[in-house]
């Protein structure tokens, strides 16, 4: 996850470079644009630039589990409706650079057999084949095992080039440390103590370490050695991404960052765990290590001297010889003594670098010389093998698989598994939480609101990366037990005439979101609380930790529990959070949403640049009058919500100016850069022309608060949606569609695509679509019309493969997002005077 941020900053060098050469922007087709940039994870909250224009070259930067949810249609994190969106902008047309390509075996499989299966995934004819953009894998390593296509390596020529002499030969002197009759942490604490020479020197050193447990106990030693004298970090996982920013600032202004000039004042340690092998481009004078695997030696001693600009020392603590695992056949070893053997391995491998005055060279060069060795030599090739860590077994990908991820209309299907095997393997991981702060949840006095509005709060405030803290399931369990004592202790020992902002004992204070995106718990302060009974305590946690494994819970900020971007039982203050109002991140319009807690009265300033997404009634009167609203705003050109693109700006549905001719130009313009043959242009255009001739019943006019002077396809709300009654306009205006000339003179198989395309086009009809509101027809022929959505999906997905379906729908979506901002920005204009 480190890396992800410095990759962005990689990728806005490039987009610079573009922006300032003119005949490569138009070769690019990027024109007077900037070159789009996402991440789906890490500092930038993804700004969904990649999602605008489906034509449009773009780069986006995410997680293997960030990308690799989102192309097999369960993106974590991302809503039901919006999940085709993204598989279909990711399934098609991309170019997949797999960077540490070792690390997971699984998802570069995957990644390789979506490739290589245009006949199984792609569409079913060979000359549709021709229409939808391939997808292509390109996977990076520098320590990765034998690859299945021939590698890109160094060639003669480049050993000759002094760059390349520069790192390959970076002294790096190693030395083997026994751990003697000292802890494992104080073993690596004295060793970094005497390379910092008592912290006299002001230097960058690397402490790693396998466990966090290890990395928080040598920073804490090592501060109280230097007191004032030595500055320390920690790089570890289960922390927060927002304060990670801070970790990031930390490291470049100490000079840890390859290339960096700076110099740190003072002696500087990093203490990391395997957050800092990977990817991230580290730099360090020095390095204390414990013993890991082979691979991850190689990562870490990447570390160290990494541009060839100094020398660096490096000592490695090694533990005692595993005497009793040895002895055992490796299937009787248990997880713990397998681990063990193989850093009595990865030691021995260590000690076959050469060797001059008992110290190890660790250059590049001399681990590369190593690697070649082992090729001839079967005795050194059966050490490495013992020391590396053995992929893990994974699942293969087949249709019938892609095809149920596909169904996201479904929120059940019983041939829908988990995507994560496929991912990263069947790994034996210890359960994962991820844990979110917010000032604002949805309840109210007495309890939780109802789910379905729960479910619309989250849709309207979606959990962003940037807030996440992940780590393991049984820490949030004990975290969550230590601050419901500290906040019943608070609670109990406050005086009548204080006024604490606390929750109440029976007050809910955490939400549990499913994998799945749904609702799951609701908890009180109560529930969370430890039971003095111990066969009680151990069943509540259990239950605890059995809905929380692999889920997100949304905690009230006033918890606390929070330092340092880490898990904290002590912790009482309240952390920030993404929606109490304060700047997060780099700027306020990075949060495209805002939550408040108003009064019934309250109306949004005339002229701003929020739009109300969301309206919940979160106090009543006596008499059950509503006297206080929990509201969700959203950024003007924000669209998260099935109802975004139509609350904004008043837009009519006809004319030239209406939201269907805008649609239609936006369309036509996609087509032409993609330069899709006529019919199929035309099936767009027909789309685009009747995408929302649903809006035109009363029901969504009255629902939207529309004028009585024409069919609005936008207005500027609220919206009833007790009175929209669950209503499905697009499945509507397909049944107009279908009617139209235009339509009767398509080709069937033209005609089922471009009618799909409208249902489709908010996320539904992938099979199924809601019937409810529809007043024009009676039940029996609207059921009729329902059957058929089901059916044609079902024809369209075998007949166009199930990313070449989504990229269609992708197609409209955009163009549909581009017109409404394109309407919001002549707004814009309007009112600052440039159009009239």
């Amino acid at each position: 996850r480190a890396v992800v941020d410095q990759a962005t900053n990689v990728a806005m060098e490039l987009r610079e470079y573009a922006g300032n050469n003119e005949e490569l922007r138009i070769r690019l087709g990027l024109g007077s644009r900037s070159l789009p940039i996402s991440t789906l994870r890490g500092q930038y909250v993804d700004n969904k630039e990649w999602l605008e224009d489906p034509t449009s070259l773009a780069i986006v930067v995410g997680t293997v589990d960030m990308i690799g949810s989102n192309l097999l249609f369960e993106g974590y994190g991302t809503s039901r409706k919006m999940r085709p969106y993204h598989a279909g902008l990711l399934g098609v047309d991309t170019l997949v650079i797999l960077d540490e390509a070792h690390l997971v075996p699984p998802f570069e499989k995957l990644l390789e057999s979506i490739a290589e299966g245009s006949a199984q995934f792609g569409p079913k004819d060979e000359d549709y084949r021709k229409l939808v953009p391939t997808f292509q894998v390109l996977p990076l390593s520098a320590t990765g095992r034998v690859a299945k296509v021939q590698a890109i390596t160094l060639q003669d020529a480049d050993f000759a080039d002094e760059g390349v002499k520069k790192r390959l030969h970076a002294p790096k002197q190693l030395s083997l440390i026994p751990q003697g009759g000292d802890k494992l942490e104080g073993a690596l604490v004295k060793e970094a103590w005497k390379l910092a020479d008592n912290g006299a020197r002001a230097m960058r050193c690397i402490v790693f370490c396998d466990s966090r447990k290890d990395a928080e106990s040598v920073e804490k030693a090592i501060k109280e050695r230097g007191k004032n004298d030595v500055e320390t970090e920690l790089l570890v996982g289960g922390r927060r991404v927002h304060e990670r920013e801070q970790t990031a600032q930390w490291l470049e202004e100490r000079g840890f960052m390859a290339g960096s000039r700076r110099k740190p004042t003072k002696t500087s340690f990093l203490m990391a765990t395997s957050a800092g092998e990977v990817g991230i481009d580290l730099d360090a004078d020095c390095m204390v290590s414990d013993l890991v695997a082979w691979e991850r030696m190689v990562q870490r001693l990447g570390r160290v001297n990494r541009r060839g600009d100094g020398e660096a020392t490096v000592s490695v603590v090694v533990e005692p010889t595993p005497d009793d695992a040895l002895g055992k056949l490796p299937g009787e070893r248990t997880e713990k003594e397998a681990n063990a053997v193989r850093r009595w391995h990865a030691k021995r491998v260590l000690e076959h670098l050469p060797r001059k005055n008992g110290v190890f060279d660790a250059s590049l060069g001399a681990i590369r010389s190593l690697k070649l060795r082992a090729e001839a030599d079967s005795e050194l090739r059966e050490i490495l093998a013992g020391a590396t860590t053995p992929p893990p077994l994974y699942p293969s990908l087949s249709r019938a698989l892609v095809d149920a991820w596909a169904m996201n209309s479904l929120k059940e299907h019983p041939g829908r598994p988990a995507v994560a095997p496929w991912l990263r393997g069947w790994v034996s991981e210890t359960p994962q939480t991820t844990v979110i702060w917010r000032t604002y949840l949805p309840v109210r006095p007495g309890g939780p609101m109802a789910p379905k509005e729960i479910e619309y709060f989250f849709e309207a405030a979606p959990l962003q990366t940037s807030e996440m803290l992940e780590t393991e399931t049984f820490r949030v369990v004990e975290w969550l037990g230590f601050r419901a004592e500290a906040l019943v202790k608070a609670i109990n020992s406050q005086k009548p005439d204080e006024k604490k902002d606390l929750p109440n004992r029976d007050d809910i204070v955490a939400i549990v979101i499913g994998p799945d995106g749904e609702p799951r718990e609701k908890w009180s302060v109560t529930a969370l609380l430890p039971d003095s009974d111990n066969g009680k305590e151990k069943r509540r946690k259990k239950h605890l930790e059995e809905k929380l494994n692999g889920s997100t819970v949304v905690i009230d900020a006033r918890i606390g529990g929070l330092s340092n971007g880490l898990l904290d039982n002590r912790e009482d203050n309240q952390p920030q959070t993404i929606d109490d109002g304060t700047a997060w991140l780099v700027a306020d319009a990075v949060v495209p949403f805002r939550v408040r807690s108003v009064e019934a009265d309250y109306t949004l300033e005339t002229g701003s640049p929020w739009k109300e997404r969301l309206r919940l009634v979160s106090d009543l009167s006596k008499e059950d009058e509503p006297t206080r609203y929990l509201i969700v705003e959203k950024w003007q050109d924000d669209s998260v919500t099935e109802e975004d693109r139509s609350i904004g700006q008043t837009q009519l549905l006809d004319g030239n100016g209406g939201h269907h001719a805008m649609t239609e130009r936006r369309v036509r313009e996609m087509a032409n850069r993609l330069n899709l043959p006529p019919e199929f242009t035309r099936v767009l255009i027909l789309a685009a022309r009747f995408h929302d001739e649903g809006k035109r019943a009363r029901r969504w006019q009255k629902a939207f608060n529309a004028k009585n002077d024409g069919d609005y396809a936008k207005t500027g709300g609220p919206v009833n949606t007790s009175l929209l009654d669950g209503y499905r306009h697009e499945f509507w205006s397909q049944i107009v569609a279908a009617k139209s000339p235009d339509f009767t003179e398509l080709q069937p198989e033209l005609r089922e695509l471009a009618l799909h395309l409208i249902a489709a086009h908010h996320g539904f009809a992938r099979p199924i679509i809601g019937l409810n509101g529809c007043d024009s027809l009676p039940p029996s022929a609207l059921e009729e019309h329902a059957r058929e959505v089901v059916l044609r999906f079902a024809r369209l997905q075998k007949r166009w493969g199930p990313w070449g379906l989504a990229w269609w729908e992708a197609l409209l979506r955009a163009a549909d997002q581009q017109a409404s901002r394109e309407n919001e920005g002549t707004a814009a204009l309007v009112e600052a005077g440039e159009v009239v």
